[in-house]
């Protein structure tokens, strides 16, 4: 494909135009919600403005409701490799979660065992703990190696067992950018019978998604973390929805993909989804969605590296900056975290902020990963390249940190 205007691309980001402190803000949060194209914001106030109604109705609004939610949940097919039947919308990846293991965990008894990562965000690891202390089950966690931030994959098969029912892995580390192996876990896990649930949050901006290729039985991601607005998408093969053991009300469908959609569902929102998966693929060029897909990303993985390459080289120059994480080489999104020595990560944050770069700071709900890696109560700052990242941002992030 003919790779994209960048400076064309960057201008449909209503929010680059932001002048903070006298410079243009260069936001590095991505990790924690990208900046949304004109595209989406048009889709979400057009939906609002001009079909604005609830869903199965007969007058125009509620079928073209009807219409839009179809083609989004195509759109979201697409996006991940599966069918639009097997597209769940809910509000984001945690409540979608919570809802998914509470009818799973029916179909459990006492002594099933769930396996979970230290390397996950809480998102994909709370909702199974809590199941676990509902239901009588045994959680197992599978440790990671704080050198590298990569999961520990003796551990990993150590905690399988032929009474693991399910296996809650994250594609991807929103804290340190770790790519984790999903399609080696998925045989491990199918061999012992169990279920496999992928967090794909922060994977989903990065990388392409193919359930099958994956393996999972589960996946889920939300829109913000790819241009889009804050919803939440879950896809699960066909026959797993249709056998789960929802709660639901009794009026409501009880066919897949329905019958996981509890209540009125965020319509604009759903719709600003289609929309954003669309402004990804148009970066592709024309031709079928799925390919231009493949065709856009493939693109954004190579910018994507190179900036990687710079942030990672810049920061790691820096005598007193602890960079953790993978090796630049390894699988690896272009997210970085790191902490200044003698800094607090809120001052190095509020520092960056007064010279119009954006970055966060904390544990981003990875809680137990960031402290394994040693840091505490105030945890370690996370910059995080996105679609409109430029090299000469990266410098100023790089210069920034520096002068401290």
């Amino acid at each position: 494909m003919k790779p994209p205007d960048l400076d064309a691309l960057r201008a449909r980001f209503p929010a680059l135009r932001r002048v903070h402190a006298g410079r243009p803000v260069a936001y590095f949060d991505g990790p924690g919600g990208t900046q949304v194209p004109d595209a989406v914001i048009d889709a979400i106030a057009r939906y609002l403005a001009e079909h604005n109604a609830n869903t199965h109705w007969a007058y125009p609004s509620s079928v073209e409701t009807d219409a839009m939610l179809s083609a989004s949940r195509q759109a979201a097919a697409d996006f991940v490799g599966g069918a639009a039947d097997e597209i769940v919308f809910g509000n984001n990846m945690t409540t979608l979660t919570f809802h998914v293991a509470r009818a799973l965990g029916r179909g459990f008894a006492a002594g099933d065992e769930l396996v979970v990562t230290d390397l996950d965000h809480h998102a994909n690891v709370d909702p199974w703990l809590d199941l676990a202390r509902e239901r009588g089950l045994v959680v197992r966690h599978v440790a990671f190696d704080p050198a590298t931030a990569q999961l520990d994959w003796g551990a990993f098969e150590a905690a399988l067992s032929p009474r693991t029912r399910l296996v809650a892995m994250g594609a991807a580390s929103n804290a340190f950018g770790t790519v984790n192996d999903v399609a080696r876990a998925a045989p491990l896990v199918h061999a012992r019978g169990a279920l496999l649930y992928v967090d794909a949050v922060h994977y989903a901006a990065h990388e392409r998604v193919d359930v099958a290729r994956l393996g999972a039985d589960l996946l889920a991601c939300s829109s913000y973390k790819f241009h889009g607005p804050h919803a939440g998408v879950l896809w699960a093969r066909r026959e797993l929805i249709e056998r789960l053991d929802a709660p639901k009300l009794r009026p409501a469908p009880a066919d897949a993909p329905e019958r996981l959609e509890t209540g009125t569902q965020n319509h604009e929102g759903i719709a600003g989804i289609g929309a954003a998966i669309d402004f990804l693929a148009a970066i592709g060029g024309p031709g079928p969605r799925r390919e231009a897909l493949d065709r856009a990303f493939a693109w954004m993985h190579g910018r994507a590296r190179t900036l990687l390459a710079r942030l990672h080289g810049g920061l790691s120059a820096l005598p007193k900056v602890k960079v953790l994480g993978p090796p630049v080489d390894a699988a690896r999104t272009p997210t970085i975290a790191f902490a200044v020595e003698g800094r607090e990560a809120e001052a190095v944050a509020r520092h960056l902020a007064d010279q119009a770069v954006f970055v966060s700071h904390g544990d981003f709900y990875a809680t137990t990963a960031v402290a394994r890696m040693g840091f505490g109560e105030g945890g370690v700052v996370r910059a995080g390249c996105a679609l409109y990242t430029t090299e000469a941002e990266v410098d100023r992030l790089v210069a920034g940190v520096a002068e401290l």
